[in-house]
């Protein structure tokens, strides 16, 4: 990316109308303005039209991107001044307004949703863990909560590293299981990698 910025070659090339220079340009650029902007404007949809707009102007005004001394900064500074451009009329009406208040909902509210599933699964792991042996449970709090690599459990504990990679191996297809059965099966996917 830095290179990019500097790249006077790309830039010449853009200013000539090469497609390919554009494409490059926008390949580089295209999500990290989408993220910037949704976090100003809080709407996919609104985040995609003016990132696209941004495009546009660069390309409407491509004999003129030789003078840009660094992209990174126009690019985020056209980037913003459209969003707060955006936002005013946005205010000013009160359809759009009403629209963007309903995506800003939806997203708070599939935050909220985000959490109270992780908290749902936290409780469902906690009972699995309390239903495992107690050895079993000792080497998996040691391992996951504690961070003890196998060989420091193994020392511990007086137990072969074997053992130690059982009771682990054990205990995770026991939780596994567990969630499975008891927890939706999108919540078991989006964290199954932390068990």
């Amino acid at each position: 990316m830095e290179t990019l910025s500097n790249d006077r070659e790309l830039l010449a090339m853009l200013a000539a109308g090469n497609e390919k220079a554009f494409k490059v340009l926008f390949d580089a650029y295209r999500n990290r303005l989408f993220h910037y902007v949704y976090g100003l404007v809080k709407s996919e949809q609104a985040a995609e039209e003016l990132v696209m707009d941004v495009f546009m102007k660069i390309w409407m005004g491509r004999d003129l991107v030789n003078r840009i001394d660094n992209m990174d900064a126009f690019l985020f500074r056209v980037a913003h001044n459209k969003s707060i451009d955006f936002l005013r009329a946005a205010n000013r009406n009160p359809r759009l307004k009403e629209l963007l208040w309903e995506e800003i909902a939806a997203a708070s509210s599939a935050r909220a949703d985000n959490l109270l599933v992780e908290k749902e699964y936290v409780q469902e792991v906690r009972k699995a863990i309390d239903m495992l042996s107690p050895q079993r449970k000792k080497v998996y709090q040691m391992s996951r909560e504690q961070e003890f690599t196998h060989d420091q459990i193994a020392e511990k504990l007086a137990i072969s590293k074997a053992t130690v990679n059982n009771h682990i191996v054990e205990a995770q297809r026991f939780i596994r299981n567990y969630l499975a059965k008891n927890l939706d099966l999108a919540a078991v996917i989006l964290f199954i990698g932390r068990i």
